[in-house]
């Protein structure tokens, strides 16, 4: 079939243009060699696929059939060649993007704002997740990239750094008031309701680890399956919450929640895209590499 294929090509152009010497001028190649590949590809078969002619070549009722079947594969490929064409002309493409609530909204949506409007044809397929399972898909090859928090074992992946967060504890300047009526102790985190996320967030390992060193043991948690809601109970004053300073900005400046003060400030983190270093980078991809890295 591999050897055959040359053959059904010069056999095609043949039977389109009815003529030996005009398929020779079409495939830029002899007279005598277009004759041998006929008789090559009919010796084959064991059929007579053409009549010959004063006037050129008539398809024989065999001819006719191979004609159909090669015609028919030749145009497909034809259209494979277009298409392609037009994917690369167009920029056309695929990205898996894996990112948590939180990071989707308040980050995640800007980029793809701009990154859209510079390449329009490429779809974004956006799995809502935690970061840890992000990480998994990116490993596995189930994602194209994910935006997360930096892993702390980075040797698999290629980190592209957007910018430091930084996690703080909030409430309304009420709670906090009425906190001090009832309770004798000054200690926060022994007084209060303590907000915080769901044990397999990222943001939660952090704070955890943050416990754990300056041995701080929360009296009160309550468990919030995301920033947003976290965000919402603060503003509601049921408790203080633990939440990305970036992510409240308006809140803050706006007086609708306030700052606690702690004496041992928590570590800042860097968020950013990230991709495994074994995977395939796609056309897609590397325009969205260029452009993270210029954004």
């Amino acid at each position: 079939m591999k050897q055959q294929l040359s053959l059904y090509y010069i056999f095609n152009c043949v039977a389109e243009a009815g003529n030996i010497s005009h398929a020779a001028k079409e495939l830029y190649v002899s007279q005598p060699a277009i004759s041998k590949a006929i008789s090559s590809l009919e010796e084959s078969m064991n059929l007579t696929l053409f009549v010959r002619s004063s006037r050129g070549v008539k398809l024989t009722e065999e001819g006719v059939l191979l004609y159909k079947y090669t015609k028919e594969a030749f145009d497909i490929l034809k259209s494979g060649e277009e298409r392609m064409t037009r994917i690369q002309e167009l920029g056309v493409g695929h990205l898996r993007i894996g990112v948590s609530a939180t990071l989707c909204k308040y980050v995640l949506l800007p980029y793809l704002n701009s990154f859209l409007k510079a390449y329009p044809h490429i779809k974004i397929t956006i799995e809502n997740q935690s970061t840890n399972h992000t990480l998994k898909q990116l490993e596995n090859g189930s994602l194209d990239i994910g935006l997360v928090a930096k892993p702390k074992n980075s040797k698999a992946y290629n980190f592209l750094s957007l910018k430091a967060i930084e996690d703080i504890f909030v409430s309304t300047s009420s709670y906090l008031d009425n906190l001090k009526l009832r309770e004798d102790d000054t200690d926060i985190f022994a007084s209060a309701n303590i907000m915080l996320l769901d044990k397999e967030n990222v943001s939660r390992m952090h704070i955890e680890e943050y416990f754990h060193e300056h041995h701080i043991i929360p009296s009160h948690i309550l468990e919030v399956s995301n920033m947003d809601l976290l965000i919402e109970f603060a503003k509601t004053g049921l408790g203080v919450a633990c939440v990305i300073k970036e992510f409240v900005s308006e809140e803050l400046n706006r007086g609708m929640l306030m700052e606690i003060p702690l004496k041992n400030p928590i570590n800042k983190r860097e968020i950013g895209f990230c991709y495994s270093k074994n995977a395939y980078l796609s056309d897609s991809m590397i325009k969205l590499i260029k452009f993270i890295s210029k954004y």
